[in-house]
């Protein structure tokens, strides 16, 4: 999960044969999201951005009952011809795949899973995470 600039916010290593919607909730609730305002600090998004693949009835009820505002398109069957007004916003999803440019870059061994217990694996993403994150303060300030 990244913000809207493309900076990894929390990770979450499923197995090659499971699903990744299941992990969109447990994954929510391991974001805290951190302002610089008094008062007290917020702790969801207010936005969920996400791909086709992740569009379910269930998971867009669960997000409008905490309040996030889910913005994929919807699946359209092919079989099924587009009604109404056309839907005008699209999915910013270029700032995910700049993170994963990111650890393609300079990490490549989290690119080809190297190693086989995923706790090493968890332990070098969350590395190259926070290297990312002091990158960016000691560049921006």
């Amino acid at each position: 999960m990244t913000d809207g600039n493309g900076m990894p916010l929390a990770n979450r290593t499923t197995p090659a044969n499971g699903s990744e919607r299941d992990q969109v909730i447990p994954l929510l609730d391991s974001v805290k999201v951190k302002t610089n305002r008094p008062g007290r600090p917020r702790k969801r998004v207010k936005v969920l951005a996400a791909d086709k693949g992740y569009d379910s009835k269930d998971k867009r009820a669960v997000l409008r009952k905490r309040g996030i505002r889910p913005q994929w398109p919807k699946r359209i069957w092919k079989s099924k011809k587009n009604r109404g007004r056309p839907i005008k916003i699209s999915v910013p999803r270029f700032q995910q795949e700049r993170c994963f440019a990111w650890f393609q870059r300079k990490y490549r061994r989290l690119v080809v899973r190297w190693e086989r217990i995923s706790a090493c694996f968890n332990a070098f993403l969350s590395l190259a995470t926070i290297h990312i994150w002091i990158n960016r303060i000691l560049l921006v300030g």
